[in-house]
Formats: structure tokens, sequence, C-alpha cells
């Protein structure tokens, strides 16, 4: 498994990070994921062999947010 934080710029409440968190956890490799509001960070463990950070940014940016 391997862990990346991603920042995540738009996010201003509950319901920005329930999409972020279920977008990400809607693929699959997705094992964990931490948003952070406060900070925009959002931490993701996954699985190198089934998702990359290029589908997580995708599946951020469709929720309407950037990915920096």
């Amino acid at each position: 498994m391997k862990n990346v934080t991603l920042d995540v710029k738009g996010m201003t409440c509950g319901h920005c990070k329930m999409a972020v968190n279920g977008a990400l956890t809607d693929l699959e490799g997705i094992s964990n994921v931490e948003v952070n509001l406060e900070t925009g960070k959002v931490e993701v463990n996954y699985d190198e062999g089934k998702v990359d950070k290029e589908k997580m940014k995708e599946a951020i940016e469709d929720q309407g947010y950037d990915v920096v």
C-alpha cells in the first residue's frame, strides 16, 4: 500500500468533505481516505496496482474541486 497527500482547493463544508471522500472510496484500490477541510489536504492509502494519482485527481475534479 502507498500513501499520498493531495492538495484540494474549493472544499468548504461537510458536504464537500463527503463528496471528496465518496468519490475516492468508490475507486477500486483505495483503502482509506482522510479529508481535512481546514488545510485542504486529503490523505489517501491505496494499492498502486489498482489505482493511480491521476485517477484520484479525476475523481475529485469530477466533483467540482481542484487538485493542485
